[in-house]
């Protein structure tokens, strides 16, 4: 692992590149801060912002949908970690919405396949390399899990969601029994005003009975800002009282 002084957190971000990861990442960054984020494409705002605040920014771009490229680039993206941090932070936050659709009409092997991999394997793979890689450090680790309401409450539609989401949970639960050292939370941010929001409302209302309750929030301006939801979940992760409660929801925080 590379050592630089003057490194204090070591941070890796997924599903950086927009919305609430990049808004995480952003919020992340400093002059004593390695920032790692993944994402499948380079992102020039992550890049300007690292400049601005002295963030030693790595951006490796990986396809979390593809299980190979999420176990290869997990080794890679630890190769890369500080080696001397005083913090090491996981943010797996990286997922998708897709497959939208009634459970009878789930029949690509593909789709459901690549869903859970972003939304499944990738955590998996990248907590287990986290866990190895910094399990020696004396340092605070913390692995935040992006969870979902979705995976605590059935939803028409979103049984490939649903089913991601709470696998989510259920690991994150088995992480902190088995007692790694690390903090751990699976924690869902509400609903926020992103792409994702958008790709929602604009699906077919016989593929998702609840269309109709997203469009409301969104004309009732009841979608708070990527920006401001970042900022809850960064004040809680810098708290004690994270991985207190393994499944929580950033709406119990002020």
């Amino acid at each position: 692992m590379p050592e630089d002084p003057t490194i204090t957190t070591a941070a890796i971000v997924t599903g950086a590149s927009r919305g609430l990861g990049q808004a995480l990442a952003v919020g992340l960054m400093g002059p004593h801060t390695q920032l790692i984020t993944v994402s499948r494409s380079h992102d020039d705002i992550l890049a300007e912002h690292a400049e601005a605040t002295g963030c030693a920014l790595w951006q490796a771009r990986i396809d979390l949908s593809d299980v190979q490229a999420a176990e290869t680039g997990a080794r890679q993206i630890m190769a890369r970690l500080h080696g001397s941090a005083q913090r090491y932070i996981l943010i797996n936050n990286a997922g998708t919405v897709d497959p939208v659709c009634r459970a009878s009409d789930l029949s690509s092997a593909r789709q459901i396949s690549a869903a859970f991999s972003l939304n499944v394997f990738s955590v998996m793979l990248l907590s287990a390399a986290f866990l190895n890689a910094t399990k020696s450090l004396n340092a605070d680790r913390r692995i935040l899990n992006i969870s979902s309401g979705a995976g605590r409450n059935p939803t028409a539609g979103w049984g490939v969601y649903c089913a991601t989401k709470a696998a989510v949970d259920r690991y994150s639960q088995v992480l902190d029994t088995e007692q790694h050292g690390v903090k751990i939370a699976a924690l869902a941010p509400g609903v926020i005003d992103t792409r994702m929001q958008e790709h929602i409302r604009s699906r077919d209302p016989a593929d998702f009975p609840d269309l109709n309750r997203f469009i409301k929030l969104h004309e009732q301006s009841k979608l708070p800002s990527a920006d401001a939801v970042a900022a809850r979940i960064l004040r809680y992760l810098d708290s004690d009282d994270f991985g207190a409660t393994v499944l929580d929801d950033i709406r119990n925080y002020p």
